[in-house]
């Protein structure tokens, strides 16, 4: 059977995107972050390698999902993508809105053994339905179906924007935890994170559009 991946232009705007997604904050990171200040780096590394595990999961979902999807319809495909750049959209707009207290500044959290954090990190992003509606939404914009083996290409994506995660991840949990009074002082960042992110979210959702209506 012949290894059928994304072309190369496609891996590389993922990459792109999946970069600028990654070093905007989201729920994931400011619970990293939280733990490897509380905790040190072990700590955050422990959660990092859990929410990275729930990560799989949902590349897993994604991809028998979007595959018998596809196998049903193309056209049903083609109006998930539409769907799903317009989903990116809605996110950043409520990022943008959303009062800064929901997530200003990291929590303090109790201490936790390291395999309690890892099962914390796990079930945290497993049971989280806006992690999988991302997946569902961010996924399909870079498979071309008429390469053929979409599920292949699914898996693919996914398993790189996981390496990407864990890579990333990994970073914001050793920073925190080296700087954990830094961090904890760096109030006007946690004021504006939301408008970056949610920037970075309409942006690729438009981008998504954009793309998906040339084809």
């Amino acid at each position: 059977m012949d290894i059928v991946i994304p072309s190369a232009g496609s891996i590389g705007v993922f990459a792109v995107a999946a970069t600028l997604l990654l070093l905007t904050p989201g729920p994931a990171v400011l619970y990293v972050v939280a733990r490897s200040v509380e905790q040190g780096r072990i700590a955050g590394l422990a959660s990092v390698f859990g929410i990275t595990t729930g990560t799989l999961v949902h590349v897993l979902a994604s991809t028998l999902g979007l595959s018998a999807l596809l196998a049903s319809s193309a056209l049903a495909f083609a109006l998930v993508k539409y769907a799903g750049a317009g989903y990116l959209i809605y996110m950043g707009v409520r990022r943008i809105l959303a009062k800064n207290g929901t997530h200003a500044s990291p929590l303090r959290l109790p201490r936790r053994s390291l395999g309690r954090l890892y099962r914390d990190g796990f079930i945290v992003n497993v049971l989280n339905p806006k992690t999988a509606l991302f997946f569902l939404a961010f996924l399909p914009q870079f498979v071309d179906p008429a390469r053929g083996a979409v599920p292949m290409q699914i898996a693919f994506l996914g398993m790189l924007f996981t390496l990407m995660g864990l890579t990333s991840d990994g970073l914001y949990a050793l920073v925190a935890g080296t700087a954990g009074l830094w961090v904890k002082r760096q109030s006007r960042y946690w004021d504006w994170e939301r408008y970056v992110t949610g920037s970075v979210f309409i942006g690729l959702g438009v981008t998504a559009a954009l793309a998906s209506g040339r084809k």
